[in-house]
């Protein structure tokens, strides 16, 4: 379902709403598991995102989405699991293992998506990483880390826009990175950098 979804209306609507460009698109991980780190900016990312992975690759790409946003009624649930396969994560403190369904995801083979920043940031201006993504990649120092940068979708949808508008947008794709420092603030902040290079 999420190929012909892909193929048919997602990526043909990401090309007609933005026209976007994917630099190095061999760097994307044609397989998993593996660890996408980008910038967050506009609810347009995780489309865009999805929208550069080849057809074949998608069903594997499962995006990091807040659980009491994306899953708080019916039919928000159904369209981050049927349509974007996200994977729910507690934010609110709640949980004795917050990150346990994306090492989970990881086991299977899945590539992860995670916007590090943990909510949409100014426009254009990279938040500070939170130390969960150092946790992660330091709980999986095999699997590798791609950093992205996406420019353009603050202007397409930004924070408080209702309707989408038409803007050319951009991902560029970095070199996979292995994390093995100890300390999961100073990972964050290590993988902070590598995503602002590519700015």
């Amino acid at each position: 379902m999420r190929s012909a979804l892909h193929r048919f209306v997602l990526r043909p609507a990401m090309r007609g709403l933005t026209g976007f460009d994917v630099r190095c698109p061999n760097r994307l991980p044609a397989a998993g598991p593996a660890i996408v780190v980008a910038n967050h900016n506009s609810h347009v990312d995780t489309a865009l995102l999805l929208a550069a992975f080849p057809t074949q690759t998608v069903p594997l790409v499962r995006p990091v989405a807040a659980a009491d946003y994306w899953f708080r009624n019916r039919v928000a649930a159904w369209l981050a699991r049927r349509v974007l396969g996200a994977v729910p994560i507690d934010r609110s403190g709640a949980s004795r293992d917050p990150l346990g369904p994306v090492s989970a995801a990881l086991a299977r083979g899945h590539i992860v998506v995670i916007f590090p920043e943990g909510t949409r940031g100014e426009p254009g201006k990279l938040g500070r990483f939170r130390s969960g993504v150092g946790r992660l990649a330091q709980k999986h120092p095999e699997v590798p880390v791609i950093p992205v940068w996406l420019a353009g979708c603050e202007e397409v949808l930004p924070r408080h826009g209702r309707w989408p508008r038409r803007r050319r947008c951009t991902v560029t794709v970095g070199e996979l990175v292995r994390v093995r420092d100890a300390d999961p603030r100073w990972t964050a902040l290590w993988l902070q950098e590598r995503v602002a290079e590519l700015a």
